[in-house]
């Protein structure tokens, strides 16, 4: 019965011994092997892996997934005009070297997303001091997350991570400078409106000039080509009626004084004091006979 026991009692210790010494590397983590405290290995490979029972090696695991840096409140920055604004901006980055990772923390993630933390909002506080706020929010946006990328990298490199995206989901003014922004937003627009009324008011009184030009020329040219029509009917009318005076002399002096009498006597109201005897009643005399 005692030996069975201790065979029982063997085989469990042998199984516990077996077991602590294979581990298993999930495929989103890192597995970084102690031997006596310092580091003897990092597998990156996911699977089953073996390694010598505790105290002799033991193992600690490390995230390699993407990880993100938002801070849930915005921070306070000063531009290159001393204006105060806010901004809230998020960090993708992944642990890329284990071992230098855990030198660093410790293996404390908290401890490594607080310095994440603080290497970011150096590089923000570097580069929006140096600018003005129109540069942060829209003129330079796309430069400044360059170079803040590009800062936040090399810093993190020490440390072991590898920064994937930075980005800026807000730049926003403190409440107190809101009003004074929204005054000189205001100004801006009017003074561009008011350009905008000069321009078209300008350009109105040209178009109008010009209008009244055209039609000072047209009527001008109107009136030249009516009055040439008009001489070359006159021209024709007198080489018509010398063409017929040419003819019949007095036949053109009878038709020219029935002009005279259509005109003279239109209405019965109209009065003339005419000798009876002068030229102008010749053929009133000689209606009746004949001559």
């Amino acid at each position: 019965m005692n030996r069975i026991a201790t065979i029982l009692i063997t085989g469990f210790i042998a199984l516990m011994l077996l077991s602590s010494t294979v581990f298993v590397v999930d495929q989103r983590k890192y597995a970084i092997v102690f031997a006596l405290g310092e580091v003897k290995q990092v597998i990156s490979e996911p699977g089953l892996h073996f390694k010598l029972p505790p105290p002799f090696q033991n193992v600690i695991y490390v995230d390699k997934r993407i990880q993100t840096l938002d801070p849930k409140e915005a921070d306070r920055f000063i531009t290159a005009e001393k204006k105060n604004i806010l901004v809230d901006a998020f960090v993708k980055w992944r642990v890329s070297d284990p071992r230098l990772y855990y030198i660093s923390f410790g293996g404390d993630e908290k401890r490594g997303g607080d310095r994440m933390q603080q290497i970011v909002k150096a590089a923000l506080n570097d580069e929006i001091t140096k600018r003005t706020v129109l540069e942060v929010i829209s003129g330079q946006r796309g430069k400044v997350m360059e170079l803040i990328r590009n800062k936040v990298m090399a810093e993190a490199k020490q440390i072991g991570v590898d920064i994937v995206d930075v980005r800026l989901k807000r730049v926003d003014y403190v409440d107190q400078n809101l009003s004074s922004v929204y005054e000189r937003m205001k100004a801006e627009r009017t003074k561009v409106a008011n350009e905008a009324r000069s321009t078209g008011f300008a350009d109105s009184e040209q178009i109008r000039a010009d209008a009244d030009k055209q039609r000072t020329v047209i009527l001008a040219e109107a009136y030249r080509e009516a009055e040439k029509i008009k001489g070359q009917g006159d021209a024709q009318a007198s080489q018509i009626y010398a063409e017929a005076f040419g003819r019949n002399p007095e036949f053109y002096k009878f038709y020219r004084s029935l002009e005279a009498y259509r005109a003279s006597f239109k209405t019965k109201a109209d009065v003339m004091l005419v000798d009876p005897q002068s030229d102008f009643f010749k053929y009133f005399k000689s209606a009746g006979t004949g001559k």
